[in-house]
């Protein structure tokens, strides 16, 4: 797929200076920089998503049952 877009100078200058610093073409450069912000977005969702069931008493009673269930079986082994 390709992709036009436009820049910001500074943004585009420093793209230019990494791609030759690094010596990869400046599409490889901006696809591991894309790859790299989604995963910390994905991270982060996920991080919240545990916060928010932290908050939620009955996400935290089935954990704390299942946690109960793993240590049982631990213990058998």
């Amino acid at each position: 797929m390709n992709l036009t877009s436009t820049l910001p100078y500074e943004l585009h200058h420093q793209l230019d200076h990494y791609a030759k610093l690094l010596s990869i073409p400046k599409n490889r450069l901006i696809e591991k920089a894309l790859n790299d912000y989604f995963d910390k977005i994905k991270k982060a969702e996920y991080e919240n998503s545990f916060k928010k069931a932290a908050g939620d008493a009955e996400i935290r009673s089935l954990a704390e049952d299942g946690l109960e269930d793993y240590l049982k079986m631990l213990d058998k082994e």
